[in-house]
């Protein structure tokens, strides 16, 4: 392309549904009070987790860590989505849009870690139950949640900078919601093939050893379940672990539906593959960090007594 002919790209316009406003008013609502739950929901859970000691274990120092991943992860592109609900194009600046990317990725890498690490801290709980006390003591929890934030944070600077390095200087229409790194990507007047390089190195990273992990952890956990003598050990050694791979299967279940499907040719109008495509990336924005506080208080008999411990605190307060 001849440099003589190329506008440079300082903005970038979010379509969203803005071919479908019957549907903005709809979804607009919903995903509203799906984010007010989501900061409740998750709010409370970080609260219980840093005020009760009943609850200062490995495992809920990762969910508290999960709760406020998923409120940055929302609020990193939430607003943005209901402002284009509400907005018919809404334009974002090159620098904003690089922002949000960042957020949003970052936090998306930060959770697959954090699962797997999760996963390993069921496998010592109901493996080896006897040394669980020396294998995960502080320093190593801290640093396994800590790592997750590092590698996520990392990875994300390096996509991104990837990403916006390159030059765009025609079409600056980005068919989503959100300034997502594969919408991005088709915008660029260059090739490529570098970031697509990296991205796939980094879904290797980030999705399938993570979820290799995960899979041999529960191999192992459901091995050593089931040569437990009693039906009630069972019971609650399997209760120990079932919100973990309930989150598990709803957050990587949705990730490989949205990237594995496969994907319509652009046109000049909007399919409804486009439109599903836009839904499906909704849910997994907003309805699956919703889910989170939803399976673990409800399954969860410590997160339940913990709860009312500082409501009854509260009342009593007062």
């Amino acid at each position: 392309m001849e440099g003589a002919n190329q506008t440079i790209v300082t903005e970038f316009v979010l379509l969203g549904l803005s071919g479908h406003p019957r549907l903005e008013t709809i979804f607009f609502v919903l995903v509203l009070w799906m984010y007010l739950v989501i900061l409740l929901g998750n709010g409370i859970l970080i609260i219980v987790t840093i005020y009760d000691s009943h609850l200062y274990t490995p495992m809920y120092s990762f969910l508290g860590n999960l709760s406020f991943l998923d409120i940055c992860y929302t609020t990193s592109s939430v607003p943005l989505i209901l402002d284009s609900f509400l907005t018919p194009r809404k334009i974002i600046s090159f620098s904003g849009c690089a922002v949000q990317m960042f957020l949003s990725f970052a936090m998306g890498a930060t959770e697959c870690v954090l699962l797997s690490m999760m996963a390993f801290d069921s496998y010592v709980a109901i493996c080896k139950p006897l040394r669980y006390p020396v294998i995960m003591n502080k320093d190593t929890y801290v640093s396994m949640a800590a790592g997750s934030w590092i590698a996520g944070d990392i990875t994300s600077a390096v996509q991104t900078s990837l990403a916006m390095k390159l030059p765009f200087c025609g079409d600056n229409v980005i068919n989503h919601f959100t300034c997502e790194i594969l919408a991005v990507l088709k915008l660029a007047c260059a090739d490529i093939l570098p970031n697509v390089i990296s991205m796939t190195l980094a879904d290797v990273i980030f999705l399938v050893f993570p979820v290799l992990f995960i899979f041999i952890s529960y191999v192992f956990i459901l091995s050593t379940i089931l040569r437990i003598p009693s039906a009630e050990g069972r019971r609650k050694a399997f209760s120990t672990c079932s919100a973990h791979l309930t989150v598990v299967i709803v957050f990587y279940g949705t990730i490989f539906f949205m990237y594995v499907k496969p994907k319509s040719k652009d046109s000049l109008g909007v399919s409804k593959e486009d439109i599903t495509d836009k839904l499906i990336s909704l849910f997994y924005g907003v309805v699956t960090p919703m889910f989170n506080p939803l399976i673990y208080s409800l399954r969860n008999k410590d997160v339940k007594t913990a709860v009312k411990n500082l409501m009854g605190r509260k009342l009593f307060a007062e």
